[in-house]
This record gives C-alpha cells, structure tokens and sequence, in this order.
C-alpha cells in the first residue's frame, strides 16, 4: 500500500522520468503495483556519492516489451536516474539510464540482490551503506503483468 511519506514519481501508464542531482546517485527504490493498471509507480531517494562533477550520459533502451533484462552501468558508472514508458497492450515498462562516473574511481565489491519483490507486491530497495548503484536487472510475467527485480551494488576505490 502506498504510504504518506510517498511522493509518486509518476502515474500509472505514464512516462516515469527521474535524476538526482549532480553529485548523487540512487539509493532507495521504492514501487506499489496495480493489478487494475497493471502497473507501477515509482518512488526514488538519492544520497551524495561524488566530490566532484561526474560524466553522466543516458543509455539506449536496455529492453523491449516483455523481455528480461540484466544492465550495469558501463565504466565503473553509477545509476544517477532512470526513464521509462508504458504501454498499455504489452502491460510493460521499456527502461534507460542515467550513468554517471569519475576519472580514477573504480567499482568493486560489487554484489547482486536476489529478487526483493514478488509479482503485485511492494518494492522496497535500499543500496547498503558505503555502496552505490550500479545495476538492475528484471524479468516480466504476461500473466502477472508484473515484473521482479534485482539490484547490483557496489563499493567505490581510487584506481
């Protein structure tokens, strides 16, 4: 269910469109899903993760409808925002991303969630601290209309 602290970045079968500021990254992933909409919305939290401006640039999309797919940010990059549409016919979201990277900063330790959400249930995802975002990976079910979801999470060293 939805809670009051919820700021809803998009609506159901709407585009979903969301960045942090320059310096941050993602680390809390909040979603509710409607078995009447089938469809999410999507909440996100950002904490500061670089000391300097980061090169950040946007990703093709990483999927089509109904497809599963795994991504991490290429160049030791971090998710700093993310984009989506829905359609209504497939009942499924397509997904790109905002990377954003350092010079001389690297990823590792890098590890992958398990699924932390069941089909037409909460999500709820946050990045552990002293780790960043790097990747997300999902698989849609044409029954559920739903999808699950992993995250990858890394820690960050000089290189």
């Amino acid at each position: 269910m939805p809670s009051a602290e919820n700021r809803w970045v998009n609506d159901y079968d709407q585009p979903l469109n969301f960045v942090c500021s320059e310096r941050a990254s993602i680390n809390y992933i909040s979603s509710v899903h409607s078995n009447s909409k089938e469809d999410r919305v999507w909440d996100f939290t950002c904490r500061t993760t670089f000391q300097q401006s980061p090169t950040c640039y946007w990703t093709n999309y990483v999927n089509e409808f109904d497809e599963a797919f795994s991504f991490t940010c290429p160049l030791d990059g971090v998710i700093n925002g993310l984009s989506s549409y829905h359609d209504n016919h497939r009942e499924d979201r397509r997904w790109k991303f905002h990377c954003c990277s350092l010079k001389n900063i690297c990823n590792s330790q890098c590890y992958w969630t398990g699924y932390v959400n069941e089909f037409d249930e909460h999500l709820s995802f946050a990045v552990p601290e002293g780790y960043v975002l790097t990747g997300m990976s999902s698989y849609h079910d044409n029954k559920k209309e739903d999808r699950r979801w992993m995250y990858n999470y890394c820690s960050q060293r000089s290189c």
